[in-house]
């Protein structure tokens, strides 16, 4: 008997179908996995057997062939335990098939017969519905994450005879529901809020302008005046998740087994700090079958880079293709896949290696040739990509003891909630536009036309600071978002003087 159950395999974090079809006849007992299996795929003929015999199935002692379709396709995982158990039941008779054509199968087998979760369930279920399957069958423990995607039905059960008995009597059971749209309306902020920041009037001010925009961010100054406690508020003044970017933020978490809550999407932004030891796969991805990397966990987010220049050189070259594209790709031998990486970067360093260079009150021990050293670290290319750069002096002793508070987050938050607004009836014609740390040079043109003093303001910014082409633009985008903040439709004067201000350290020295 031949038999055919549907399941799935994640390349990049987009799924494809994959069909699992079992053969029983007759000849010497034993069980052939083809398709390019990996290693656990290969194990799962142990784990089918026992469990079935352990669930009280029979399991039959034939020639069993389990191909699985496309065979160009690499499979990994355990995630096929299911569909070959299933399948296996099916080849042999021992329940009924006709509901194999319309659900997708997932799910890790025990060697009693119980399902175990898997990870990359949302992306498959996702793409299940895209491929015009009905329902899909999981273990319990990844139903509800399963269930975010609308427009399915998901089953969810803890045992191998749950989903034979399911398949036999469907009628007897229901399929899991949650509401997903809900989920992101009732959830509260967790992140640090802007009134525990005393003084720093000038970095709260780049915050706002960050967040309202989109834009890079680099925090310089003396150790202990707040660079970092800055950085980790930025997430708690950005507009919160649409449910379209949820999804696509939890599926990237789905696929990397970073989901703790199953069932419930990420509602807040990601918020990623690698510790400068980090390697440039790690920020990337890659691995031989290519994973996410910080920089696509922090997709639709923040990623925090503190203490920039104790990275090393060629770990933060890596950066500079996905901070320009949005998105990264991973090639190797055998197979090329692509991850969003749409992200903020935040940034914080020391002006030099003691730390103290500039500071009013603690002397620099630091020669010239080691702070050119300390900052050669961090290329011309990469700091062009930095649309803001922001010297942070230490506190006051009467700003570091009084008990007073800075503005809250909240009203933060709704002024760059209006700013976004108006950035989104700007861009109601061009689909691929959020903010406007996105726009290209056509897009600067039409969008961010100067008057003459404002041209001029501009001109004499380029020649004093050299400034490139790069990094022109970024300070028109800067203006762009200043003026958002402001509620003006125009950019004026005073907008791009602002703006300018933000690119005076390009290379401190």
């Amino acid at each position: 008997m031949l038999a055919r159950v549907w399941s799935g395999s994640i390349i990049g974090i987009d799924a494809v179908k994959v069909g699992v079809e079992v053969d029983v006849s007759g000849g010497l007992p034993g069980i052939v996995v083809v398709g390019l299996p990996d290693t656990a795929v290969q194990e799962s003929r142990e784990r089918v057997k026992a469990a079935l015999k352990n669930a009280g199935f029979a399991f039959p002692i034939r020639k069993i062939v389990i191909n699985l379709a496309p065979a160009d396709l690499r499979k990994e995982g355990p995630s096929f335990d299911l569909p070959i158990s299933v399948g296996i039941l099916a080849a042999s008779e021992q329940l009924n098939p006709q509901l194999l054509g319309d659900h997708l199968f997932l799910g890790e087998v025990s060697l009693d017969g119980s399902l175990r979760p898997v990870a990359g369930v949302l992306p498959i279920a996702a793409a299940a519905k895209q491929m015009g399957i009905t329902g899909l069958v999981v273990p319990a423990d990844n139903a509800t994450e399963a269930a975010v995607v609308n427009g399915i039905t998901v089953y969810g059960f803890e045992h191998l005879s749950d989903v034979a008995d399911f398949l036999n009597q469907p009628n007897r059971y229901s399929p899991v529901e949650i509401d997903s749209v809900g989920q992101l309306q009732v959830t509260q902020s967790t992140a640090p809020d802007l009134k525990d920041v005393k003084g720093q009037a000038h970095g709260r001010r780049a915050l706002e302008i960050a967040a309202a925009g989109g834009h890079n961010l680099i925090f310089v100054g003396p150790p202990g005046s707040g660079k970092t406690m800055l950085a980790r508020r930025l997430p708690g003044i950005l507009p919160p998740l649409s449910f379209a970017e949820a999804l696509e933020v939890t599926q990237i978490y789905s696929v990397a087994g970073l989901l703790k809550n199953r069932g419930k999407l990420i509602c807040d932004r990601p918020f990623r700090s690698p510790h400068h030891s980090a390697s440039g796969p790690s920020l990337v991805g890659g691995g031989s079958f290519p994973k996410p990397g910080e920089i696509s966990l922090a997709h639709r987010g923040v990623l925090f880079l503190d203490e920039l220049t104790e990275f090393k050189r060629n770990v933060l070259e890596f950066l500079r293709q996905p901070l320009e594209d949005g998105q990264v790709t991973i090639s190797r031998t055998r197979q090329s896949v692509q991850f969003p990486a749409q992200f903020t970067l935040v940034a914080s360093t020391n002006p030099c290696p003691c730390g103290y260079f500039g500071d009013p009150i603690q002397p620099c021990t630091c020669s010239p040739r080691q702070r050119e050293q300390y900052w050669s670290k961090l290329s011309g290319p990469l700091m062009d990509r930095i649309d803001l750069q922001v010297a942070v002096n230490r506190l006051k002793p009467e700003e570091i003891t009084r008990e007073s508070t800075g503005e809250e987050s909240a009203p933060v938050r709704e002024r760059v909630q209006v700013a976004r607004d108006r950035t989104h009836h700007r861009f109601h014609t061009e689909p691929t536009l959020h903010c406007n740390a996105q726009m290209q040079s056509h897009h600067l043109r039409r969008f961010c036309k100067l008057d003459d003093t404002s041209r001029n303001v501009l001109e004499g910014a380029i020649r004093k600071l050299g400034l490139s082409a790069r990094g022109t633009d970024r300070i028109l985008k800067v203006a762009r978002t200043i003026a958002d903040l402001s509620g003006d439709d125009d950019l004026k004067t005073q907008h791009v003087a602002e703006a300018i201000q933000y690119r005076t350290i390009d290379r401190m020295q």
